[in-house]
């Protein structure tokens, strides 16, 4: 098989792990159920072979070690991609059992208004603690939960449990402000995504006007029909929609009017900047400037010196959030933060 449009090795691997998935599944024949297993060799123009004839052999090669290695598995012809194939799998594999083990848990970082310098809201962030490797990072695990769709599980209980926890807070008579959650591509692409949305929110008994849902640039681009359908219906009953890590994106400035869009948040590589030397911060101010012609919120992420927030608020900017303020906080954490904050 050849796959002659693909970015990284990695998609590669991907598709050989869907075609071994989809081999193995049952077949009834007369009455008979069959199991049938294969094994996949990969390689890679022009690193492993600048011909077809090359490129062929390498890849049988790669498939016999795949089946000296116990069938139903696949390999690269070179080593450290099989070492990198198999890190892959394994966080797969874990991944999957990671929601019924309870190792997956939500810590909250503050969001501060930066006129007032109070909390007005908590960004849900999801963490993994491997009961043998630590912590992993979101950045190694997400990627490959969207790769093989397990966002969707994970996704979903996410948003309910920081549901679940902004109910837990209003109870205690905790104000917390608004509840943020980020949403995959391949979460907000479901058809009944908004539907979903909703009942979580009933199960919970939340005010839909407390969630707010944290969408990328690459979500606006793909399919703006059903996008903006998704948009009105979530927008119809209350939920607030913020456009995440603003400025990283490709996405028409037109989309911004278009979409029902409440915040803006300036990516972080913007902030660092403006306590570079002889940086130019004016993108900052312009899309500062630009959010607030259009009756937009403007967020700061990873806010982490004197100097952005001084810059930031002069501006205008209206909410920050990162490590200057405070770092992600576990449910407690997050809860004595805001009672110390209320009593000084």
């Amino acid at each position: 098989m050849l796959l002659s449009d693909v970015n990284r090795a990695n998609d590669a691997a991907i598709c050989a792990g869907k075609i071994l998935d989809a081999v193995a599944q049952l077949h009834s024949i007369n009455e008979h159920d069959l199991y049938v297993t294969a094994s996949g060799g990969i390689s890679i123009y022009p690193d492993d072979g600048d011909n077809a004839e090359t490129l062929l052999q390498n890849a049988d090669t790669a498939m016999y070690q795949a089946k000296d290695g116990g069938r139903q598995t696949y390999r690269f012809i070179k080593p450290a991609m099989n070492q990198r194939a198999v890190q892959r799998l394994s966080i797969e594999s874990e991944l999957r059992r990671a929601l019924e083990r309870n190792e997956l848990e939500l810590h909250y970082q503050p969001k501060i208004d930066l006129c007032t310098g109070l909390t007005c809201g908590a960004e849900a962030l999801l963490r993994w603690c491997h009961p043998t490797r630590g912590w992993i990072s979101p950045a190694q695990f997400i990627p490959i939960a969207e790769d093989c769709r397990m966002i969707l599980p994970i996704g979903e209980w996410v948003l309910g449990e920081a549901c679940r926890q902004a109910m837990r807070w209003t109870e205690e008579g905790l104000y917390f402000g608004t509840m943020a959650v980020n949403v995959s591509a391949v979460q907000f692409r479901e058809q009944d995504f908004a539907k979903r949305v909703f009942a979580i929110l009933g199960k919970a008994g939340m005010d839909p006007r407390l969630l707010e849902l944290e969408l990328t640039e690459s979500v606006l681009m793909t399919g703006a029909e059903s996008t903006g359908s998704t948009l009105q219906s979530l927008r119809s009953k209350g939920v607030r929609v913020a456009l995440d890590d603003f400025g990283t994106g490709y996405s028409s400035l037109s989309y911004l009017e278009r979409f029902p869009v409440d915040c803006l948040k300036i990516d972080q590589s913007f902030i660092r900047q403006i306590s570079a030397v002889g940086a130019k911060n004016s993108l900052v101010t312009a899309i500062i400037e630009m959010a607030h012609a259009l009756g937009l919120r403007v967020v700061a992420e990873g806010v982490e010196t004197k100097e952005e927030l001084e810059f930031l608020t002069s501006h205008g900017c209206d909410e920050g959030q990162g490590h200057y303020f405070s770092r992600p906080l576990t449910p407690l954490g997050f809860a004595h933060r805001r009672l110390i904050a209320e009593i000084a």
